[in-house]
């Protein structure tokens, strides 16, 4: 390098470093005096102070890896029928308090019990349980068809909260074409048979039922199940096994729908009348199905169907046929997936001729090609046996060998469980000796549910510990694993449970660790976050 070029070099170095020392010195704040000292004090601005507490972050060495065992699954679900008072009012006098006692009651027994659902009958006749502007209180809540519960109160409401603080679901059950009932008090001018008369016809036995093949009944039922879906935190829509009806409501005369049928053969219609009415309600049910989910995707969609499609089906069955009578070819709603439950009404013992229980089950999961859950019925209530706690005990235990990991079953009705102690002690004590998740259904597209935060703290002989998730509006409960001498307990909590006091020992055994998860609506599982406990 030339002495010229290092010269240079040297005098651009000193320019730079006497630029750097006016920008730190153009960039410094003047001390400025405290008059009560002698001191200066540096007027130092500080940084915003946030509002929110900084969440604590556990330290590394106290979250680790575990393998935690599976929780428990199965669907345990009993109905509540309102129609003609048969479960719930058990009177169409009762006052609100009442109402609410008996509804508390009944929550109360299923949660201690260890069932995880309520199917409660919102709509027992083109009538309402909840507040609506499509349809009138109803003659079983308070006595009147069209009078609404003073002190007013929104009952389904009421359901819907009390079941999710005790951590369960809650399923709108509703009858889609029964327009009145025999039991329902006098027509009015506020029941829907009278307000849309166009489109119901009157059956001999006194019953009042929309013709389903009429686009108005489809229309009509299809806004109620909106209106329902889209204001109340339901988990479910439930139907069940009405739907052109029985024979015997006619007197065993044909469905009086000459109107419809005659409009559609003169349209150029060319199925059956059999086939069109099956048609109708194919149609109605596939619709509903995917209304449902376009309001609300995680809200579930079941049906509870006769348990015979066809006499033969499968082979050596014999009894009525609710594709030929009912015109509900429930066979082709599963087939079709049409459904996120079926739970087909088997009410006949084990080992009953004609209508054996096993045998119906196991068709019934042969047609299951979308692998949909199918949860049966049960006829808790009156199954015709001996020794209807055994009976119950065994099916339950059946289904389980056959359904396997998506065990399932719902009561028919709940007082089966509140009229028979022998029935509810014979269920705790044995298959519902612990709690369960209800399935998870992978159709069904959820976002990933956040990974709680576990806090623990050493409280003498307990560990103290609480958690929390930053997403809680996505979580329904919370699944708490305790580990005593390597083995794992789980405990499934509400959740408003947000800590617990866990004994260090226990029955001779050692507390190792603790491992937090969330769970949402549909079943699902959060990660975990684990602590040893030292």
């Amino acid at each position: 390098m030339k002495v010229s070029n290092l010269k240079l070099i040297i005098l651009l170095g000193v320019l730079a470093s006497c630029g750097s020392s006016r920008t730190v010195q153009n960039n410094t704040v003047k001390p400025t005096r405290n008059p009560n000292t002698a001191n200066p004090v540096k007027n130092i601005s500080k940084p915003p102070v946030a509002n929110t507490k900084p969440v604590p972050v556990p330290p590394a060495d106290e979250v680790f890896k575990v393998n935690l065992p599976a929780i428990n699954r199965e669907f345990r679900g009993a109905w509540i029928a309102s129609v003609a008072n048969i479960n719930w009012p058990s009177r169409n006098d009762l006052s609100i308090d009442q109402q609410k006692a008996e509804a508390i009651s009944m929550l109360d027994m299923l949660k201690d019990n260890n069932f995880n659902a309520v199917i409660f009958q919102v709509r027992p006749s083109a009538d309402a349980l909840y507040t609506s502007s499509i349809e009138p209180w109803s003659y079983f809540l308070t006595g009147e068809t069209g009078r609404s519960p003073y002190p007013n109160y929104d009952p389904l409401q009421f359901w819907i909260e009390e079941s999710h603080k005790r951590g369960l679901e809650l399923h709108v059950w509703l009858n889609p074409y029964r327009a009145h009932h025999t039991n329902g008090g006098a027509v009015n001018s506020l029941s829907m048979a009278n307000k849309l008369s166009d489109i119901v016809v009157r059956l001999k036995n006194g019953m009042y039922w929309f013709d389903p093949a009429n686009p108005k009944t489809q229309g009509h039922v299809s806004n109620v199940v909106k209106d329902i879906v889209q204001r109340y935190d339901i988990d479910a829509v439930h139907f069940d096994d009405y739907f052109y009806p029985y024979a015997t409501y006619n007197k065993g005369g044909d469905f009086p729908d000459n109107a419809t049928w005659n409009a559609y053969v003169s349209s150029g219609g060319t199925l059956s009348r059999a086939d069109w009415r099956r048609d109708n309600v194919n149609k109605f049910v596939e619709r509903i199905y995917k209304e449902v989910h376009a309001e609300k995707n995680y809200v579930k969609f079941g049906i509870s169907p006769f348990g015979i499609w066809k006499p033969g089906y499968p082979a050596g069955i014999t009894g009525s046929s609710q594709y030929d009578e009912l015109y509900a070819d429930a066979k082709l709603w599963l087939n079709k997936g049409w459904v996120d439950y079926f739970s087909p009404q088997l009410y006949w013992p084990i080992d009953s001729k004609g209508q054996g229980f096993e045998a119906l089950l196991n068709w019934w999961e042969s047609e299951n090609t979308m692998k949909r859950h199918l949860w049966p019925g049960l006829n808790t209530v009156e199954i015709r046996t001996s020794d209807r706690p055994s009976e119950i005990k065994n099916q339950i235990e059946l289904s389980r060998q056959i359904l396997k990991g998506d065990a399932g079953e719902i009561h028919w009705s709940i007082a089966g469980l509140t009229r028979n102690p022998s029935m509810l002690s014979t269920l705790r004590n044995g298959p519902y000796k612990e709690k369960a998740l209800v399935p998870k259904s992978p159709w069904i597209k959820a976002a990933p549910l956040a990974t709680p935060t576990l806090f623990v703290a050493d409280n003498g002989s307990f560990a103290q510990a609480s958690w929390s998730n930053k997403n809680l509006k996505d979580v329904f409960q919370w699944a708490l694993f305790k580990q005593y001498n390597g083995v794992w307990e789980i405990e499934i909590l509400t959740l408003d449970t947000l800590s617990k006091d866990i004994p260090k020992y226990k029955y001779g055994k050692t507390l190792n660790a603790i491992a937090i998860k969330a769970i949402d609506r549909l079943g699902n599982e959060s990660d975990y976050m684990a602590k040893k406990i030292k």
